[in-house]
């Protein structure tokens, strides 16, 4: 796990300018100096990679994955086009070995994408042997912790969805505190893809928290390596797997999807087989491996196709990358009878949010 003690003044942040259309960011003044990454998920492996080429860790850029579904291949496909000066290291090779060890050296820049991970936060707590935190997009908990973040009322930072100890909570509201002090110490940097509602990112930078966007600009330079052909691609979810809705009508629901045509179904790497195996009995459904994040798997869609999801960033991420070419994306709500009693209020809506900001059009009800 890493290990955080006290921390000097800040460098101040960089700049870039997008070049809509010519590939990569331009980086007017790039950050000098090294950063470590934590990354725990394909997403933000892929973020990490999209932050050090915009110029925004520094120049040399150590990524050190977690063990998990879905990163050895990212892992690989990333290192094998790894932007100069990014390193990528393998990721552990069982669970006995996943939690980071403390590099040697004193990065300048602590990179993590999911600020309500326990290791993480057990980190901050122990200080950060480093000048700036960096924080990369993690799905809807992104949006979720910097709207938390710009509250006055402390918050435990701790998951919706799970029944936090008093001792987790205990660590997620002394990392609430500590988050905030590091944003008025000018030491917090957001790099996101998401849309950021503008209240909370005006509040967020009066705080002293740094905000930078990307839009997937260097995965906009990479080659097309996979087509699909299905006119209906579904980014599966993971809400049943947590139990958060009924399986039942989520299967009958994405088989009434093939009333339009046959149908690519991307899975979530928290999906559980039997739900897969029950998706892929349907002659009309095309269950594919998981392999690397769908920002990159679909990139080579068409105009006429469209991608389907329930709540999710997916829809937000997937809009900066297909949209331009034409590609609809359909953001569908969760029908009430749908809901375990798992699912709070609060977080029915935290889920349905992203909704009106991500999809592209109209979103459709199932």
């Amino acid at each position: 796990m890493y290990s955080f003690p006290a921390l000097p003044a800040p460098q101040p942040a960089a700049r870039t300018r997008r070049v809509p259309g010519h590939g990569p960011a331009e980086v007017l003044r790039p950050r000098s100096g090294r950063a470590e990454v934590w990354a725990e998920s394909p997403l933000q492996l892929l973020s990490a990679v999209e932050a050090h080429s915009a110029g925004l860790l520094g120049r040399q850029t150590v990524v050190r994955p977690r063990a998990g579904a879905g990163m050895a291949g990212t892992v690989a496909l990333l290192r094998d086009q790894a932007p100069a000066g990014l390193t990528i290291e393998d990721p552990p090779a069982g669970p006995a070995q996943e939690t980071a060890a403390a590099p040697p050296g004193r990065p300048d820049r602590w990179v993590a994408g999911d600020a309500y991970s326990g290791q993480v936060q057990a980190g901050l707590l122990r200080g950060l042997d480093a000048d700036e935190l960096v924080l990369l997009d993690d799905g809807l908990a992104s949006l979720k912790l910097l709207a938390t973040l710009v509250q006055d009322r402390p918050a435990a930072l701790t998951r919706p969805r799970s029944r936090a100890t008093a001792p987790r909570r205990m660590l997620g509201l002394a990392s609430w505190h500590r988050l905030r002090r590091l944003a008025r110490q000018g030491r917090l940097l957001v790099v996101t893809a998401l849309p950021v509602p503008d209240a909370v990112e005006r509040r967020f930078r009066a705080l002293g928290g740094k905000l930078e966007r990307h839009r997937f600009e260097w995965l906009g330079t990479r080659p097309v390596t996979e087509i699909i052909r299905e006119p209906t691609v579904l980014v599966g979810s993971a809400m049943p797997a947590d139990g958060l809705i009924h399986p039942g009508p989520y299967i009958e629901w994405v088989r009434s999807l093939t009333e339009d045509g046959p149908v690519s179904y991307f899975p979530h790497r928290r999906e559980t087989p039997q739900l897969l195996e029950a998706l892929a009995a349907h002659p009309l459904i095309r269950v594919n491996e998981h392999t690397v994040p769908v920002e990159m798997r679909l990139r080579g869609l068409q105009p006429g196709q469209v991608v389907r999801s329930l709540p999710s960033t997916v829809l937000a991420s997937l809009r900066l990358v297909l949209a331009p070419d034409g590609v609809r994306l359909r953001g569908h709500d969760v029908p009430g009878h749908w809901w375990t009693p798992q699912a709070s209020a609060e977080l029915r809506r935290h889920l349905g949010s992203c909704l009106d900001e991500a999809a592209a059009g109209q979103p459709g009800r199932p």
